[in-house]
């Protein structure tokens, strides 16, 4: 623990207050571009796309890749580097085929500032388009996860009660995301994405002094894994969510499909012309490469360093204490705090906006008639801001208990929403025939499969159980939807919401 250096201590607390005090700054800089709630959900144009990418990575990135993710590979090895490779290889092909068709359906749809109002233009239904904001709400389970994950780095590494780390760290996030919405949020997350990647490669450049073995540390390290345990050296885990070929592909399948989360497809609504798109896709693979496949090496090499520690998920924080100089260990913790918030500050965000201009604004002109088209843009951007503070202390109170895992509790909240968007999207961009009646089916069908699986353990593994719940709701649109649709259905994509 940093507390036992007193000039280390002070060093983390020095650079997280100018760090706090930069985030504000710029949240204020944002304040002027988010009056409105387009401006708010989206800030287009007013961000360079290669800071939009590297906000896309590093939202992508979260606790979950710093701290869970490596928290799997302590406990379960190195099939774990399925999922990290899984993380830039597929998922940046995701996005390279998802982000230009998205972007160019937003364009011909009208102004759209959020995921569940572009669905809602796509099949002309307000009803699907407040569902989809329902839906999002599960990412309070993952804004939860980040604040455990937070906790657990002030913890562990500054002696700062758990409870307190959660309070500093929500209260932070909703400070700057409320003063300057998007334009802070993808800001601050491209400049914390360029720290993360140092983070990373550094991690990456230690395995050569804490493992040795020099340009053959990759065999050292297996060689000591093995010696453990050899299961933690098998392409296939002989346990944890690793621990099959079909679980793998399955795992692949997620990590392709989470483009499509929420909180990260609202950059691409960002992008202010089609010729910014190459800038930002290459910006967002290039840093998510470094960041998804580095860090969880330092996982692998804690399980043999530490081989007994009591929480997984301690296991990076721990590492970088053991492994590097005092001062280094500080800047390395306070990268690892901005990939933590990156991810929590693009959840707030998103889960916001969409109560603002999702549900709100849908559902407001039904009991207020004469309101303007100006004044209900005002309101929804107060509503989106008060709620802000409703999610933070919602998530804050989730937080209190610690859980078990914090890479399951995150994968667990965004599984249950792809689930459900997952052929909505997908078949809105391929199949003219795509109706709303048919993604309205597929959303609840494929959400409501996922927790049933997952409750009652009726399919163990969260991947799989994700997989099927997907191809359950691919089935059921395909069937409702041409059984349902007419020969004008074709023309929906380009119709506005009424």
């Amino acid at each position: 623990m940093l507390t036992n250096s007193s000039v280390v201590l002070w060093t983390v607390v020095l650079l997280l207050v100018i760090y706090f005090a930069f985030v504000t700054w710029i949240g204020k800089r944002g304040s002027a571009h988010s009056h409105s709630m387009n401006g708010f959900a989206t800030a287009r144009g007013k961000v360079s796309p290669v800071l939009v990418g590297a906000s896309f990575a590093t939202s992508y990135a979260s606790a979950n890749l710093f701290i869970g993710v490596p928290g799997l590979a302590y406990e379960y090895g190195t099939s774990v580097l399925w999922y990290t490779l899984g993380c830039f290889g597929v998922s940046w092909i995701g996005l390279l085929l998802f982000a230009k068709a998205f972007w160019r359906y937003g364009k011909k749809l009208g102004r759209v500032s959020t995921l569940p109002e572009w669905l809602g233009r796509r099949y002309n239904s307000k009803t699907l388009q407040v569902l989809v904001t329902v839906l999002i709400l599960f990412n309070v389970y993952y804004i939860v996860g980040q604040n455990v994950g937070l906790a657990t780095i002030f913890e562990t590494v500054i002696g700062i009660p758990y409870e307190w780390g959660i309070v500093i760290g929500v209260t932070i996030t909703i400070l700057y995301i409320g003063l300057g919405g998007a334009f802070a949020q993808m800001v601050t997350d491209g400049l914390q994405g360029i720290l993360m990647a140092v983070t990373s490669v550094l991690i990456m450049v230690s395995l050569f002094w804490t493992i040795g073995g020099g340009f053959n540390v990759f065999g050292v390290l297996t060689t000591q894994l093995e010696a453990i345990d050899p299961g933690l050296t098998g392409a296939v885990g002989t346990d944890g969510p690793y621990n099959s070929v079909l679980a793998i592909m399955a795992v692949q399948f997620m990590l392709f499909s989470f483009v499509l989360m929420p909180h990260l497809l609202n950059k691409v609504l960002s992008i202010e012309t089609e010729e910014e798109l190459a800038p930002f896709t290459m910006s967002a693979g290039i840093i998510l490469c470094i960041i998804s496949i580095l860090m969880v090496l330092g996982g692998l090499a804690a399980r043999v360093l530490f081989p007994a520690l009591e929480s997984a998920d301690s296991a990076i924080p721990v590492y970088v204490i053991e492994a590097f100089p005092g001062v280094i260990a500080a800047i390395m913790i306070v990268g690892i705090i901005s990939a933590i918030l990156s991810s929590t500050d693009s959840l707030y965000l998103g889960v916001t906006t969409s109560i603002g201009n999702d549900f709100y604004r849908v559902v407001a002109p039904l009991f207020m008639k004469n309101i303007s088209d100006a004044e209900l843009d005002q309101k929804s951007v107060k509503v989106a801001k008060g709620a802000l503070i409703v999610v933070g202390l919602v998530s804050l109170y989730f937080s209190l208990e610690r859980p078990e895992s914090l890479s399951i509790l995150i994968q667990f909240s965004f599984s249950a929403i792809i689930s459900g968007i997952i052929a909505p999207i997908t078949l809105g961009y391929f199949w003219k025939y795509a109706n709303n009646y048919g993604a309205i089916a597929s959303l609840m069908t494929g959400t409501t499969l996922y927790v049933v699986f997952t409750s009652f353990n009726i399919v163990e593994n969260i991947y799989l159980a994700m997989f099927f719940s997907s191809l359950a709701g691919f089935a059921i649109m395909g069937a409702i939807s041409a059984l349902t649709s007419k020969g004008s259905d074709q023309d929906l994509l380009l119709r506005k919401s009424g």
